[in-house]
């Protein structure tokens, strides 16, 4: 059930943001391992979720919402699954280019749909149904990077690394949604943005303390590279606490699968960041699959009207 037209706009700036984000992280995980890259996203978040928390309450004062019994649990769940997520996602950039990496975790969409209707029995019009067609097919294309490829070059491709780590971060990416829509849910109140901030806040946190903990027995070294790349993992910080927030709304006001699949359309900034950002230029296969993938999406709003 949609609760708010402001989902849309959030989605969009979520892509937007995240295309940006992955972008600049990519260039970090060149100087530090593949846990010390998905941390500098949770612990240089922290002061610009806090923030972003704290302008909203002092713009809107109201009273503190209630939290529900299993909200920490849903937000750990979440936070977890986004962990484990963002590693698979570095780890297939390193397999394939920037652009095929994130196309391969498109697949998402799908499996959010899928994941959201089994779990939580949101279902989506055939129209939607279409637009999850669509887009998949379009990532598809995109994953194969340019290369032309037979139906069992693509079935053979689809076992390889990039394949399988991307598709595995597609699947814990879509927990994630589910476990942070759960939580949106253990906050109380009628402020659905209010919702989303305060369970960013609280799962970036869990996920510092969390991964943190893990480099501290395992990766010690990695700690210091980490705070002496402040400079660029700032920026990752800022980016990711925007781009999560707007992502965090998003799941606090549409079903799981609607946003994942509108949120597709974060492979076309993907695409521009490659292209203009890091020069890796872009095939006519890789142009066609971005085509299928806006009309999925367009199909995907259309039936959501």
């Amino acid at each position: 059930m949609i609760t708010s037209p402001l989902w849309l706009p959030a989605t969009l700036l979520a892509g937007a943001t995240q295309a940006w984000r992955t972008a600049v992280q990519r260039r970090v995980s060149h100087s530090l391992s593949l846990n010390g890259a998905g941390l500098v996203r949770y612990l240089y978040g922290i002061p610009f979720t806090l923030l972003m928390l704290g302008l909203y309450r002092l713009a809107l004062p109201m009273p503190w919402p209630a939290l529900q019994q299993h909200f920490l649990l849903f937000c750990l769940a979440g936070g977890l699954a986004q962990i484990i997520a963002t590693n698979l996602l570095i780890l297939a950039f390193s397999h394939r280019n920037f652009v095929v990496g994130t196309a391969y975790s498109k697949t998402e969409a799908v499996q959010g749909a899928v994941l959201s209707f089994l779990l939580m029995g949101e279902t989506l019009s055939p129209l939607t149904w279409a637009g999850i067609g669509c887009g998949v097919i379009g990532v598809m294309l995109l994953s194969t990077g340019g290369r032309r490829m037979g139906p069992i070059d693509f079935l053979r491709a689809l076992g390889q690394p990039a394949a399988i780590t991307g598709i595995a971060s597609g699947f814990f990416f879509a927990l994630t949604a589910i476990g942070i829509r759960r939580a949106t849910q253990e906050v109380g109140g009628d402020d659905r943005i209010l919702a989303a901030l305060i369970v960013l806040c609280v799962t970036v946190l869990l996920q510092t303390v969390i991964l943190g903990a893990w480099m501290m027995l395992r990766e010690r070294g990695e700690i210091g590279r980490v705070f002496a790349s402040w400079r660029v993992s700032g920026q990752v910080g800022l980016l990711s606490a925007l781009g999560s927030a707007c992502w965090f709304t998003g799941f606090a006001t549409a079903p799981v699968a609607l946003v994942r699949i509108v949120g597709q359309i974060e492979v076309a900034f993907t695409m521009a960041f490659g292209h203009f950002y890091l020069r890796e230029r872009m095939q006519r296969s890789e142009i066609i699959g971005l085509m299928l993938v806006v009309v999925g999406v367009m199909l995907a709003l259309a039936g959501a009207l």
